[in-house]
């Protein structure tokens, strides 16, 4: 998280806080009962840089007394052992597309390929295992819809990267199509038929025929590189 969150350290800690208040439900439901300052340094103080100005990453090893502070992730792969395929990947700047069923189900996708043609067609890597996968499999179709640079959260919440109290769909403003719902702030999106979906190698590639195109205005994509949004200039 400490990774994913480094430009944006306030939208780490409110979802922290967010998780807090959840456990602190949570455990009154069960008759349990943490002091406020314990759920805290638990879920939220671990975040916070003490002592550098906020732009430095701190990584805390463990929480007892004497604990270690690094500066660089003391967990992360070593840069020889990484998977020389994933930097790869990694290094291709990627639109961040959502792909929502009926039902409703969404997931963040950005491996979405589209192929002019007369039909038009839809690929797309996703996981298998995800409630999305479920949900076009159940109905035959979906909906894939362009983000923005304003749906940077939107994006995190379906990539299960931010909270989602009440649901993915409950907060936003949605439009309703016989594919999904889409963002009713989006610039578009089509509505698929499920073709076919096999694996390929660690995800699931599927392939759709394009049904219906819906174009808005254009805010700009909002991409992926390198682990991180981006936008263009």
């Amino acid at each position: 998280m400490l990774i994913e969150y480094r430009e944006d350290r306030t939208a780490l800690l409110v979802y922290l806080g967010t998780l807090m208040l959840e456990a602190g439900d949570q455990l009154a439901q069960l008759g349990g009962q943490r002091h406020r300052s314990e759920l805290y340094q638990r879920f939220v103080g671990w975040a916070r840089a003490r002592g550098q100005a906020e732009r430095v990453t701190m990584f805390h090893v463990n929480p007892e007394p004497g604990a270690q502070i690094h500066h660089s992730d003391p967990f992360a792969v070593p840069a020889d052992k990484r998977s020389p395929v994933r930097r790869f990947r990694g290094r291709l700047a990627a639109p961040v597309t959502l792909w929502t069923a009926p039902g409703p189900a969404g997931l963040t996708v950005s491996s979405t390929l589209v192929a002019d043609g007369d039909p038009g067609r839809l690929l797309g890597l996703i996981d298998a295992e995800s409630d999305l996968w479920t949900a076009v499999e159940e109905a035959g179709r979906f909906a894939v819809a362009p983000l923005s640079p304003t749906h940077r959260q939107l994006a995190d919440r379906f990539a299960g990267l931010f909270p989602s109290p009440g649901g993915l769909f409950a907060i936003d403003s949605w439009a309703e199509t016989p594919y999904g719902p889409v963002p009713a702030d989006g610039g578009g999106w089509v509505g698929c038929r499920l073709d076919e979906a096999r694996e390929y190698g660690w995800s699931l590639l599927v392939e759709a025929t394009i049904e219906r195109v819906e174009l808005t205005d254009d805010g700009g994509p909002l991409l992926h590189h390198r682990g991180r949004y981006h936008e263009l200039g």
